[in-house]
């Protein structure tokens, strides 16, 4: 039985949450299998510390908290710093290599890649940055398919969006594609 464990960390307004929504709807909605989502934050509606967990699995699900992930998502170098001595030894870390600054002494393979600055030459605002993240992650993990992910993105968006994200999205999986099999 295949188990993925998920915990998305940044800074409130990144849209971790959301990120963390539609993994986990393009994984129980698109690609069949079990998904829940549980989320955390601070008390500001930006800036605050932000955490939302996702668990994917072909079996049972029966606690939905992530106390030791395979994969984290760190967006600041406070979620990076709380989060990752957690991340179960060989698990892996993705993060903005111009936001965040990576502790080097944790057992973790590290995927640091410049998707804020790719976002910003490419579509000129910040806005789909998690977007980016997000299809990153789908091609590092390969647990659910960009597919999955595009359908999600238009069903919960406007159509005034879809282009950005689906240019978010693709931008995210091209920057990943070379440290796919690290």
């Amino acid at each position: 039985m295949d188990r993925y464990r998920f915990l998305m960390s940044g800074s409130g307004g990144q849209g971790v949450i959301t990120m963390a929504i539609l993994l986990a709807e393009a994984a129980a909605i698109y690609e069949g299998r079990n998904a829940v989502q549980s989320q955390s934050y601070g008390p500001e509606a930006r800036g605050g510390a932000t955490r939302s967990d996702v668990i994917v699995s072909d079996g049972p699900i029966y606690f939905p908290k992530v106390t030791q992930p395979n994969y984290l998502v760190a967006l600041t170098n406070e979620a990076m710093g709380k989060y990752l001595p957690l991340i179960r030894p060989g698990g892996m870390c993705l993060y903005d290599s111009d936001l965040v600054q990576p502790d080097l002494r944790v057992d973790a393979r590290r995927k640091g890649l410049p998707m804020h600055q790719a976002v910003l030459d490419t579509l000129g605002l910040p806005v789909a940055f998690n977007i980016c993240v997000l299809g990153a992650l789908a091609a590092l993990t390969r647990v659910v398919s960009l597919g999955a992910l595009e359908k999600v993105l238009e069903s919960r968006f406007a159509p005034a969006h879809h282009k950005n994200n689906k240019t978010a999205l693709h931008l995210g999986a091209e920057l990943a594609r070379p440290h796919v099999d690290d």
